[in-house]
């Protein structure tokens, strides 16, 4: 094989592997689905209880108690997430150095019997300056509402919570995901908590289909515009 075929042969083999791992990274968000074990909800852990009413107005069986607010507290309970996420980055820097020198060195005189027979003078200059910028701007915003389920009460009594929403279009899919913890005292009397209030949250929202296709760049440019391209 000729030197300028190698290079060629080594040339698509870096292509083609770099293919591979970004085709791998945008697989994962295009082919989510629903029903992720990940965000199923969980049943509550103690079994239905058939038992016929005795007239009264409280039955133990209900777990249910007239004298706090209805809200979620026990595994198999469903919580509303209020999405309230909103952020904004603002990052300027700029640098700005500049150094100079000048030495100069005069002929030496040189005592009897030496004569000066070359000029030995000399001058150094030196100079180095170095400018830079960089600014960088970021928002986003996420508003909306979701229904969770409780999966576990920790010993303290933080519940943990997740859930999802999947909403069909005309032109796909789109999906919000979310898993986090919440403290009970969190929770309003309408069984409703914020995201912000959310401990350890996984915030998702994404969509698949042709729309969210169009508006992801293909492999090839994503090759060209990531870090393994080396130029």
């Amino acid at each position: 094989m000729t030197t300028t075929g190698f290079k060629t042969a080594k040339a698509l083999a870096v292509v083609s592997i770099a293919s591979v791992f970004l085709l791998t990274g945008c697989t994962a968000a295009r082919n989510a689905k629903p029903n992720d074990p990940a965000y199923a909800p969980v049943m509550p852990d103690y079994a239905a209880q058939n038992q016929s009413s005795q007239g009264a107005i409280y039955q133990s069986y209900q777990r249910v108690s007239y004298f706090v607010d209805r809200k979620a507290r026990h595994v198999g309970d469903i919580l509303t997430v209020n999405l309230v996420e909103k952020t904004t980055a603002s990052k300027k820097a700029e640098t700005d150095m500049d150094k100079s020198s000048n030495h100069s060195f005069t002929n030496p005189v040189l005592p009897a019997p030496f004569t000066n027979t070359a000029d030995l003078a000399a001058t150094v200059q030196g100079s180095s300056a170095t400018k830079g910028a960089a600014e960088s701007d970021q928002s986003n915003s996420l508003s909306g509402n979701i229904t969770v389920t409780v999966t576990s009460v920790l010993p303290n009594g933080v519940l943990r919570v997740r859930g999802e929403k999947w909403m069909t279009l005309n032109t796909g899919d789109e999906y919000i995901r979310i898993s986090g913890m919440v403290r009970y005292e969190d929770i309003s009397p309408e069984n409703v908590v914020p995201s912000t209030k959310l401990a350890d949250a996984r915030i998702t929202y994404s969509g698949t289909g042709s729309f969210a296709n169009t508006n992801e760049p293909g492999w090839l440019s994503k090759f060209f515009i990531g870090q393994l391209w080396p130029f």
